[in-house]
């Protein structure tokens, strides 16, 4: 095998968003060809979804499941299957319309009579109201996502126990201490969209002939299609050399000592991409070079990691600008799950992903892995260079939606930027996460909304300010409120992510909190937010030491295969469950205009105290 001049793959396996490609591979693309090495890419999720949603897929799906159906099922899988025929008719205009190519069939679909309804349309409000009466095209949209989300259900429970929209048999790798449940499942018989996912995988190997293929595993719900990926390419391909890399590699194999996951792959590259697939490359060539944080197995089957403390790094300005030649970005498809601004954003429309700054420039909170070089290696590009990628990559996807993907994006850096795209006219519409810090004042946002930001996301997480300090947020409830003033006033919507079991937090705290997130929302503050549940990780302060933030762990022994999550108690007795259950539905009916008068005990099963914030304490603030 010749690795003088690599023919090298680049694909994200199935499944992440379905409406804009992921990133990663278009980098390191942008890198490696800008560096001259023969390089392409794949997205097998989107590809895999429409050859999936398909009439003749459709066909198939339902003559597999229909032994199942007559057996065991539950009353909606059956109502499915007994209007197989309206959704075998119906599913390929439907796709069409999700890709963008038919937006006529929206009226259709707006009628209630054209699509076959199943379980996932129970719940549906009052659409009029919701997407009124000349948003016809978003109303059909969210019509035809619950269409394609009840086919979902009935592929899970009949065909693949693991298939979601958006994630593939992720609940296999969120807790993956050793290999063990994966080998097992990729060990299984291949079904359906197994199979078709290595069709078009084969299809790609055989139309680019590569010789190293690199799998990006940005979430858990990627690892499962990397691993039966690299059992089909070991049994067909086995001269083909397979690297991982990725977001969720570098986060929770950090410790890896299994060496079973070899069958399946043969370098295994944490952190920076460029800089590891570049090593590898020459290692491949002469074994004697060095490779930058690599585990791979030896002789003897063993797993060893080299390049702990080798230095080569690609600087984050040299890593190239995005490349998305071969991805079908016309294939991409929009859906709207809920009627919620901000998840519009996240799913509807294709946006190109881009990072203004390495690293996170606060990098102190502690529930975040502040530890790992993606968050802790700050290297920020300038204005200048920014707007030269944003020209290029205009002028490469003809599409003008950004969505800036940092973990907290430097306001310095969205100062100068935006000055840089107003006095060069670049007409764009954007979103990205901030920190609801002073910086965003009134000019600042006005400056932003002038240059086409549209929407923000930040962390209101726990709306205390001793948990606030506790975390090291380095942000109060009086500034948050303040930002969300100014970023709203200039017409920019803002997404809140909020949270709630941090160490220590009491019922009493987390009651307050959505005190204070029902207040914001009443003075259209915010016009989106979510809670989720906390979670301690071995990457962040509050796992490396939590003795200092009032939690003991209760289960510190490393796996052998992924690390991440950890057991922690506080000594709160806190039924968490419920209290999620409660926070999501009052916020929920919030966003939508909904029972904001509401007591705060009503959204919840259990017993809660009453809030102790003052009534009117936001609208003071402003």
């Amino acid at each position: 095998m010749n690795y003088c001049a690599p023919n090298i793959l680049l694909i994200t396996p199935p499944l992440t968003q379905l409406n804009t490609p992921y990133p990663a591979t278009a980098y390191l693309q942008g890198f490696l060809k800008k560096n001259n090495y023969n390089v392409h890419q794949a997205d097998l999720g989107i590809e895999l979804i429409n050859r999936l949603f398909t009439k003749r897929s459709l066909t198939q799906i339902f003559e597999l499941a229909e032994y199942i159906v007559e057996r065991k099922t539950t009353k909606n899988i059956r109502h499915i299957f007994a209007q197989q025929q309206a959704y075998i008719q119906t599913i390929d205009a439907v796709m069409r319309f999700l890709r963008g190519e038919d937006s006529i069939i929206a009226n259709r679909i707006c009628t209630r009579k054209f699509l076959p309804e199943a379980s996932r349309f129970q719940n549906i409000t009052n659409l009029d109201n919701t997407f009124g009466s000349l948003g016809i095209s978003d109303k059909a949209r969210h019509l035809a996502t619950l269409y394609i989300e009840d086919l979902t259900d009935f592929i899970r429970e009949t065909i693949s126990e693991n298939f979601e929209l958006g994630r593939y048999a992720e609940h296999l790798s969120i807790v993956a201490s050793n290999f063990n449940v994966l080998e097992t499942a990729v060990n299984t018989d291949t079904n359906f969209i197994d199979a078709l996912m290595l069709t078009i995988l084969e299809e790609k190997i055989n139309l680019w002939k590569p010789n190293i293929i690199g799998f990006s595993i940005p979430f858990p719900g990627n690892l499962y299609g990397a691993v039966k990926c690299g059992q089909f390419i070991k049994c067909k391909f086995p001269e083909i050399t397979i690297a991982w890399g990725g977001g969720y590699v570098s986060t929770e194999l950090r410790e890896l000592t299994e060496s079973l996951v070899f069958k399946y792959v043969d370098y295994i590259l944490l952190d920076n991409g460029e800089a590891g697939i570049v090593k590898l490359i020459e290692y491949l060539q002469d074994k004697n070079a060095e490779l930058v944080k690599t585990f791979l197995i030896d002789d003897y089957g063993n797993v060893v990691f080299k390049g702990k403390d080798n230095p080569y790094r690609i600087p984050f300005a040299d890593c190239g600008c995005p490349d998305y030649t071969d991805l079908p970005l016309n294939q991409y498809i929009s859906l709207i799950e809920l009627a919620n601004p901000m998840h519009k954003l996240w799913s509807d429309g294709r946006w190109n992903k881009l990072t203004l700054a390495q690293g996170c420039y606060w990098a102190k909170c502690a529930f975040c892995d502040t530890s790992l070089p993606y968050i802790c290696d700050y290297e920020p590009l300038s204005a200048t260079f920014l707007a030269d990628r944003i020209e290029n990559i205009i002028n490469q996807t003809n599409t003008s939606g950004f969505h800036f993907v940092d973990e907290a994006a430097p306001p310095k850096i969205l100062r100068t930027l935006s000055e840089e795209i107003i006095k060069r006219k670049i007409v764009i519409s954007w979103w990205t996460n901030i920190r609801f810090e002073k910086a965003f004042d009134a000019e600042l946002s006005a400056t932003m909304a002038n240059a086409g930001c549209i929407a923000v996301s930040g962390g209101i997480e726990v709306a205390s300010n001793r948990l606030l300090t506790l975390m090291n947020k380095g942000v109060t409830i009086e500034q948050a409120v303040k930002s969300t003033q100014h970023l709203t006033s200039k017409g920019i919507m803002v997404h809140a992510y909020l949270m709630y079991g941090f160490p220590t937090e009491t019922l009493q705290e987390t009651i307050d909190s959505l005190e204070i997130v029902r207040q914001m929302f009443e003075n259209k503050l915010i016009q989106s937010a979510f809670w989720h549940r906390y979670a301690m990780t071995v990457h962040s302060p509050s796992g490396k030491n939590p003795e200092n933030y009032g939690a003991k762990l209760t289960n510190s022994t490393s796996g052998t295969f992924a690390n991440n999550e950890v057991g922690f108690s506080d000594n709160q007795n806190i039924d968490l469950d419920s209290i999620g259950n409660g926070l999501r539905k009052a916020t929920y009916n919030y966003m939508h205009g909904l029972c904001i008068d509401w007591l705060l005990q009503k959204w919840f099963d259990i017993k809660v105290p009453n809030n102790t914030v003052v009534k009117g304490f936001v609208k003071k603030l402003l």
